[in-house]
């Protein structure tokens, strides 16, 4: 079995550049202070299009990618044929200009990193899965029907958990698919939580800009497409101010995401264009900052088969800098958050504006939620807790390498 300095991983991502992928980037640099060498894979997007650097030890290769699909079949398989084309292409460069990797690391969606894993497989490539979300239901969340197309990602997902010889979930209702549909032995399955590092999510007062003058300021961070329940995010908004009359508050939105400019023009379509700044995608300290400056964070995504048992990192990341939380009612949302946020009722805009009013009454409320939010992050949610849990997946996988 290969020692940790001598042993090569490959991580591979569609969905999001690294290292704007927070999970993704968390994992590639643990493994990295491990003694790793890492590799990783992932879309040219954003501001992140060189197609090759080097941060901070971890080799990125990036490949270009047709915007997100959202009309249907056709732009599924545009951008995904060109994702797969992407993979295999830069596989080989890294092999050639790494060296041999003994592991590749898979993070859907979507559920086609195992058309790689086992074209490795025979050089002795073992295949770790990092299920990231669960792509039947976000299927069913995205389009709203089962179908032909949902069958089809059971058959990619069916098949990528019996090409890994481990999997990593981002919580228990995660753990449960790859045991019960994905047929995993429990022991190779480990939960290894997205969290925050909390060496670089540090609470402090942030910054009077971002505020807007507001005397409430509530905060979006995170994909702004049609799962994430933006639409309900403005229409609570929208009843906030105009139904309530609580016209001091502003929204700060930090993301991107094809649904973006639909949003905007809901906004505005509601003339709610002075309430809502659009940061567009921040990372690190940039933000902090802004998080650091609001009073209460924001998940306004809605219950679905989806969304009920995902772990949504926004969540964590508002609790870990003592943030007070409002969401809709979600399994996996309690398990997070637990006291640290009121629940709306699932998919009802208004009741949502009026957990948010109830906090801008109650700041000694705000300020418990709060603290109990960062109790719970401190205590077992942060990084730090989901670090040995991600090393002890890759010693188990190597050990099954011999």
């Amino acid at each position: 079995m290969a020692d940790a300095t001598s042993r090569h991983v490959l991580i591979v991502v569609e969905n999001l550049p690294v290292p704007l992928d927070r999970r993704v980037w968390l994992e590639a640099t643990t493994l990295i202070a491990a003694g790793y060498r890492v590799s990783v894979i992932c879309p040219q997007m954003r501001n992140w299009t060189a197609p090759y650097e080097e941060i901070d030890g971890v080799h990125i290769y990036r490949y270009p990618l047709p915007l997100e699909a959202h009309e249907g079949a056709v732009a599924y398989a545009r951008e995904y044929g060109a994702a797969v084309k992407g993979w295999f292409n830069l596989a080989a460069r890294v092999w050639k200009e790494q060296g041999p990797f003994q592991v590749i690391q898979g993070c859907n969606p979507p559920d086609l990193v195992f058309l790689l894993a086992r074209r490795y497989r025979s050089k002795g490539v073992a295949y770790l899965f990092d299920h990231h979300d669960p792509s039947p239901e976000l299927f069913e969340a995205k389009f709203g029907r089962k179908g032909m197309l949902y069958n089809v990602m059971l058959l990619w997902e069916k098949l990528t958990f019996r090409t890994a010889r481990v999997s990593i979930a981002t919580n228990e209702s995660f753990r449960r698919i790859a045991i019960e549909r994905g047929g995993m032995d429990p022991d190779d399955v480990f939960v290894v939580r997205s969290a925050p590092k909390l060496e670089t999510f540090i609470p402090g007062p942030g910054n009077l800009v971002h505020r807007n003058d507001a005397g409430t300021v509530l905060g979006y961070v995170g994909v702004i497409g049609q799962q994430e329940g933006m639409d309900l995010l403005v229409a609570a908004a929208d009843h906030l101010v105009n139904g309530l009359g609580r016209s001091d508050v502003h929204f700060a939105i930090v993301g991107f995401g094809s649904g973006l400019d639909e949003m905007k023009a809901d906004v505005a379509r509601r003339e709610l264009t002075d309430k809502f700044t659009f940061h567009g995608p921040l990372y690190g300290e940039a933000l902090v900052e802004v998080l650091n400056s609001i009073d209460i964070g924001v998940a306004p995504d809605p219950r679905n088969a989806m969304n009920d048992i995902c772990t949504m990192n926004k969540v964590i990341e508002y609790m870990a800098l003592g943030k007070p939380v409002v969401q809709f009612d979600l399994t996996e949302g309690r398990a997070s958050a637990g006291e640290a946020s009121l629940y709306a009722r699932a998919n009802e805009p208004e009741d949502f504006a009026d957990k948010i009013a109830v906090l801008m009454d109650d700041p000694d409320l705000r300020e418990r939620l709060g603290q109990i939010g960062l109790d719970r992050v401190r205590g077992g949610l942060s990084w730090s807790h989901s670090a040995p849990r991600l090393l002890a997946a890759y010693d188990r996988i190597y050990r099954t390498l011999g």
